[in-house]
Order: C-alpha cells, then sequence, then structure tokens
C-alpha cells in the first residue's frame, strides 16, 4: 500500500478534478490544482484548500522542479466536446500533454502517475474489462488509447507506478452544462420538456466522488501498469436514470422518442470493476438515487 501525503490534479475543474481535489482534502492531503489560467470553473475548487497554480496543459513543461508531490493524478484534456472530438490535431496534442504530465510528475518526486483513460478507447459497447479489445473509433478515442500505452512506457522509462483509469459516465456537481444529465436537469428546472430518446439504452453511470474515491483507491494500491474501468458495475436502462432526475428535480416533462438514436448509437455500456475491487478493495457508495438529489440540490444553490 502507498501512503499519499499530498498529490497534483490536473483537469481538477471538473466534476471528477473538483472531488478529487475535495476528498484528498478532508484526508488531510496536501493538493496542488493545476488550473487553465482563463477557466471560469476555478470557482469550483473554492474551499477544498488546494492549491492552484495556473498553467495550461501546453506549458507543463514550465512548472518542472517547481512542485513536490507524493501522486500525480492527469485528468486535464482538452476537446472533450461535440465537433473537437474529431479534431485530431487537437486530440494529438493531447498525448503530447499527458507525456509532459509524466515528465512534471516525474521532476516533483512523484511515486504514482494515474491517468484519467475512456470507454471510447474500446470504440464497441457491451460490458467492458479492462483486457476488453480496444478499437477507437473517434479521434478522441485514438488519442486517449495512444496516450495510455506512452504515458506507461515513459513511467516504465522513469521508474514511476502507471495507472490507468477507464472512466464510462460519470455525473454530480460541477459537471459540464452539455452531459445529458446537466442538460436534462437544467431543462427540467426551468419547468420545460426534455426532448431525449427512447432511452433504451442500458447505460452504467457513477457518482463523481465515487469516480474519486477510484481513482485514489488506485494511487493507493492500484497495480503498476493496470488499466482499470470505472463505473458503478451496475447498468440499467436509460430512460430509468432519466425519471429519477425528473422525480429529483419535482418538475418538468420529458418527451422520450423525440429524438432519433445517433447511427453508431452505442446501446450498452457497463464497466465491469472486479479487478478495481479485487486490487483496490473500491467498491461504489452511493446510489443513482442519492447522487441525482445531491447534483440537483448543487444545481440550484449554484442558480
Amino acid at each position: 500500500m502507498s501512503e499519499i501525503k499530498s498529490a497534483i490534479i490536473t483537469g481538477a475543474t471538473g466534476a471528477v478534478g473538483s472531488a478529487l481535489a475535495r476528498v484528498c482534502a478532508e484526508r488531510g492531503m496536501q493538493v496542488t490544482a493545476i488550473v487553465r489560467p482563463d477557466s471560469a470553473r476555478g470557482v469550483n475548487l473554492a474551499g477544498c484548500g488546494a492549491k492552484i497554480v495556473h498553467c495550461d496543459l501546453a506549458s507543463l513543461s514550465s512548472l518542472e522542479w517547481r512542485l513536490s508531490a507524493d501522486a500525480f493524478f492527469h485528468l486535464g484534456w482538452d476537446g472533450t466536446y461535440g465537433e473537437a472530438r474529431s479534431d485530431l490535431e487537437r486530440q494529438s496534442n493531447n498525448i503530447l500533454y499527458t507525456l509532459d504530465a509524466v515528465s512534471l510528475a516525474a521532476s516533483s518526486g512523484c511515486k504514482v502517475f494515474v491517468g484519467a483513460g475512456s470507454q471510447a478507447e474500446y470504440g464497441t459497447g457491451g460490458v467492458l474489462r479492462p483486457d476488453t479489445p480496444c478499437f477507437p473509433k473517434s479521434g478522441y478515442g485514438i488519442a486517449k488509447f495512444s496516450a495510455g500505452a506512452m504515458s506507461r512506457a515513459k513511467c516504465a522509462q522513469l521508474g514511476i507506478r502507471h495507472v490507468w483509469c477507464r472512466i464510462l459516465s460519470v455525473y454530480g456537481p460541477c459537471d459540464g452544462k452539455y452531459t445529458l444529465i446537466s442538460s436534462l436537469i437544467s431543462a427540467l428546472s426551468s419547468g420545460g420538456t426534455a426532448k431525449v430518446t427512447a432511452g433504451d439504452q442500458i447505460w452504467d453511470y457513477m457518482y463523481s466522488d465515487d469516480a474519486a474515491l477510484a481513482l485514489l483507491s488506485a494511487a493507493e494500491r492500484g497495480k503498476d501498469g493496470a488499466v482499470y474501468c470505472l463505473g458503478s458495475g451496475k447498468a440499467r436502462a436509460l430512460k430509468e436514470y432519466m425519471l429519477d432526475v425528473k422525480s429529483a428535480v419535482g418538475g418538468g416533462d420529458i418527451a422520450f422518442g423525440a429524438i432519433d438514436y445517433y447511427p453508431d448509437q452505442v446501446m450498452h455500456l457497463e464497466a465491469d470493476i472486479s479487478s478495481l475491487t479485487h486490487d483496490t478493495g473500491f467498491v461504489p457508495q452511493t446510489d443513482f438515487a442519492d447522487g441525482i438529489r445531491r447534483t440537483v440540490e448543487y444545481f440550484r444553490s449554484t442558480k
């Protein structure tokens, strides 16, 4: 077991990053959050006690030898939504940023590097396991897969333990406004009607605090070179999740089937977390009903 007393986090202003910063701080760890200078989401770290270092991903090398920590969590990524996911040059830059993050981890004295991968690395659906073959289709998925493989090789060269966590679907406070859950809460909270697909997809949603605990568990006890899938380990119809959101909001309506599925719509997305649980002891703690209630409360508190 690795004792972690300090951590560096990139991508610390998102749902998972901000939850991770808070969880680490609550455990008495010193947290350094690397935040874009022009980020409007820095407010998400208010009150967590993290030291904020303003630096964009392209300038990570400028921080070498200036920071110190036991663990490095690389969650930062440029171009996660919409057409940016297909921008090959933009996505390829993320591979270089990830390698720069490994170099920064080394100069900071970190013993473990935990990278945030994605289900997009698989290029398919179903029950996803660490050894499920990867055939990524999007530039985003290809870059995530490449970043994981190349950062693993660089960590081996530098003597840093490497863990890669492929995240499925996360929701929670501080989530981006373009996600399904956030947009659904917004539409329902205004008393409007949310237009969605039929919702027959079988999906696996994980609360952001659980994702944070999973990443921390991976850093403390994950095997060197391991790949873990991050999800709740349970899946059900997307329509059921959306009805839970409507219940938590207490208003609005949902027009199921008003939007067609994408031509390449994944109809089943579920994480097999057995290896993560076996190696680290991690077990999700928050069911969707409780997590979505907290998420709706956060949404209302920030309006």
